[in-house]
């Protein structure tokens, strides 16, 4: 099922080559949020909001600033409020202006803006059978071409965009590219780890993924401030897919409780002697995966609030 809104005016992606631009971007939004219950009953988890936005909103603004042009939503049955949410509303401009409430008006100009610049689309994924499942719901609008893709519960805090970072690396390398981020020993178990052959600053090669490893399992490697073993490298919601992604995706056979999962994919692209580059971010991740982890980045994003964090710092 696709749904199409608004046409895409001309951008420019400094980052890539022109004639391999990365124009496109995935962003999955069909799970059910269950770690948020109860208000993701009514509410889903990319509405819930960072600060005075919600998070989806962070993930366009950046995918926006990496110079992508269309963004497709892989979305549960019966969501509509993802379009509505990015389409400009001028009935609700109207009424703010006859209420003399003309204040409020520059939150929705912003808003308004990525719709200028970017054209969106929904595919439903029926079922959530895991995240390359849906990623791959995507692919009748890829072709031949690239794509970026950006996960909700992952939001950086960086001055360069984080899916700029990996285009920056795809531009030379033409080769799929992972977000990583280093993560301590204790907090391994929490995320795909990845062993790796160091290219240079910041780059890697990826020689193996081991999904939520226990600390014995996990490839290090060895970084200052995070003990005498070192840290993992751990696979963040950001990626550059290629083509040939894609046809590993459609191929692939489901797994454990008939889910499609990227990092399998990648496991067996490796196994398979492809090459796949990991790009380590520069930024503050902020991790919105669960309600702890969200509070935490809420309140990062808060006390850093230009507005509001000067008041904020006042009460702590």
């Amino acid at each position: 099922m696709e749904q199409e809104l608004i046409k895409p005016t001309e951008s420019s992606n400094f980052l890539a080559k022109e004639s391999k631009k990365v124009t496109k971007a995935i962003i999955p939004i069909a799970g059910l949020g269950t770690r948020f219950l109860p208000i993701t009953k009514i509410v889903p988890k990319e509405f819930l909001p960072l600060v005075d936005k919600p998070m989806i909103q962070y993930i366009v603004e950046e995918a926006e600033r990496a110079g992508i042009e269309k963004v497709i939503f892989i979305t549960k049955p019966g969501e509509k409020n993802i379009l509505k949410y990015f389409k400009k509303s001028q009935k609700l401009e109207k009424n703010l202006k006859e209420q003399k409430k003309e204040s409020l008006l520059p939150s929705l100009k912003k808003l308004n803006n990525l719709s200028k610049k970017i054209s969106f689309s929904a595919v439903v994924q029926d079922k959530p059978l895991g995240d390359g499942h849906a990623v791959l719901q995507a692919k009748k609008f890829m072709g031949k071409e690239s794509v970026a893709v950006l996960f909700v519960d992952d939001i950086f805090d960086s001055k360069i965009p984080c899916i700029s970072q990996l285009l920056q690396v795809f531009k030379t390398c033409q080769k799929p590219v992972i977000g990583l981020k280093r993560v301590a020993e204790d907090k391994l178990y929490h995320y795909g780890i990845v062993g790796v052959e160091k290219i240079s600053h910041r780059l890697y090669k990826i020689k193996k993924i081991i999904e939520k490893p226990s600390q014995e399992q996990a490839p290090f490697y060895p970084v200052r401030g995070f003990g005498s073993n070192g840290a993992g490298l751990a696979i963040v919601g950001r990626y550059i897919l290629t083509p040939e992604v894609f046809e590993y995706l459609r191929k692939a056979k489901p797994v454990f409780r008939g889910e499609i999962i990227l990092a399998d994919i990648f496991s067996k692209m490796i196994d398979d002697g492809k090459v796949i580059y990991g790009y380590e971010i520069e930024g503050k991740w902020l991790e919105c995966g669960d309600k702890a982890r969200w509070l935490k980045s809420s309140l990062h994003l808060s006390l850093n609030h230009p507005e509001y964090g000067p008041e904020l710092k006042n009460i702590f």
